[in-house]
């Protein structure tokens, strides 16, 4: 899958967070009270595993995706080596049957720690070998930061980010390697974004609430940085940074793009638009989650502008500007929607006018590039929306797992 820019052809806890116009969205399946009581305790002890349930399968339909989190890991086997804590999860069993996997962490780093990440899919006759999803490290020259090549076997590949399975799969595991530094290393969340390339999901109605809103998030052009034409998927990052930067009047936030360029930048694929990369630097800031995850409809976007919270797209750079030519990757901003509907970017590939409008159907067909792609980056308690689908990290995402 293409990652490129097309035009080269991202201290202290914060205590609490207000959100304008962000009432609590969380409301589930409408269930009798007996049941509904004995249901949340069980969402609690699940939630104590660091998976959140649901309430029954059938009562969300995926869509084709689903997004599972944790933010807790005590299920997680851990075996205790030299320098190194080896975290695996159980069977992990999703809503659908995916064909890529793309996951996200969030690790605070010490001077000289980093961390493996690796993925099997398991088969009813067989389990394939663990994947490598990446090797992150802030201390490059000490331990690598870098995705891993030629993993290409009988039962799939890792492309850059992306496990790419040739047989959909509906169990998985995870295993994590954590090197400590000069002291211990905070796993703060792990995400898992699953997906069915084949699924076919129909259009949602707009969410109008998001019509009429414009977030109020910097406007940074990537051409004004040496190596500027690659150099969207950072600058992208550094614009959401700035932006809760200001809202939370916490100025470490504010990265400027050379800043996020070198925390992101992958020897092996040779650029900073490794997503796994971005979302994990944006998440190494504590207070801050972040993760990639795949939405299946522009109403989904619309959910999280109405709530305030920005949100990077991957899509095309010649489709979302309607013109022929290779639908080479692209990093911008959804900031809010104007009032019948056309959606308001934040486009890093200009040097003038970073902000644009587009219509609702070249943004649609752009996206559609990278199967729906995300980058969701906001505080740990911030208030998201209703996660109607499982796509995003939220009681309505997890699945309880199976026994191993």
């Amino acid at each position: 899958m293409e990652r490129s820019c097309e035009l080269s052809k991202g201290a202290q806890k914060l205590d609490a967070v207000t959100l304008k116009n962000s009432p609590i969205c969380r409301t589930g399946p409408i269930i009798p009270r007996v049941a509904a009581t004995i249901w949340r305790r069980f969402n609690l002890l699940l939630l104590a595993t660091g998976v959140a349930a649901v309430a029954k399968t059938s009562d969300i339909d995926p869509r084709g995706a689903q997004f599972i989190g944790f933010s807790h890991f005590p299920s997680f086997k851990k075996v205790q080596t030299d320098g190194e804590s080896i975290l695996t999860s159980r069977e992990i069993v999703t809503r659908l049957k995916a064909d890529e996997v793309v996951a996200s962490w969030n690790v605070m780093n010490p001077v000289g720690a980093y961390l493996k990440c690796e993925v099997r899919a398991i088969y009813p006759g067989h389990k394939t070998k663990f994947y490598n999803m990446g090797l992150w490290s802030n201390d490059p020259p000490r331990h690598p930061r870098e995705s891993v090549a030629n993993q290409k076997d009988e039962d799939g590949d890792v492309l850059t980010d992306t496990l790419v399975l040739k047989i959909p799969c509906e169990k998985f595991q995870i295993r994590l390697t954590l090197g400590e530094g000069d002291s211990e290393t905070e796993l703060k969340f792990l995400g898992l974004s699953f997906l069915d390339s084949k699924a076919t999901p129909s259009a949602l109605p707009a969410t109008r609430a998001a019509w009429g809103k414009l977030i109020p998030v910097p406007e940074r052009s990537q051409m004004l940085y040496e190596g500027g034409k690659s150099l969207c998927s950072p600058t992208t990052v550094s614009m959401m940074l700035s932006y809760w930067s200001h809202e939370l009047k916490w100025p470490e936030l504010d990265r400027d793009v050379p800043d996020v360029v070198k925390g992101v930048y992958d020897p092996i694929w040779k650029g900073t638009g490794n997503w796994s990369f971005n979302t994990a630097f944006a998440g190494s800031f504590k207070g801050l989650r972040a993760y990639v995850t795949r939405l299946t409809d522009l109403s989904e976007v619309e959910d999280w502008i109405a709530r305030g919270i920005p949100v990077g797209l991957s899509v095309s750079y010649n489709k979302l500007r309607g013109i022929p030519g290779p639908p080479g990757g692209h990093l911008v901003v959804c900031v809010g929607f104007t009032s019948d509907g056309r959606v308001i970017l934040n486009d890093p590939g200009t040097i003038q006018n970073v902000q644009k409008t587009f219509s609702r159907a070249d943004v649609i067909a752009a996206w559609a590039n990278s199967r729906n792609t995300v980058y969701l980056v906001y505080p740990e308690n911030a208030h998201v929306p209703k996660d109607r689908f499982g796509h995003w990290a939220s009681n309505h995402s997890g699945r309880t797992f199976a026994t191993q």
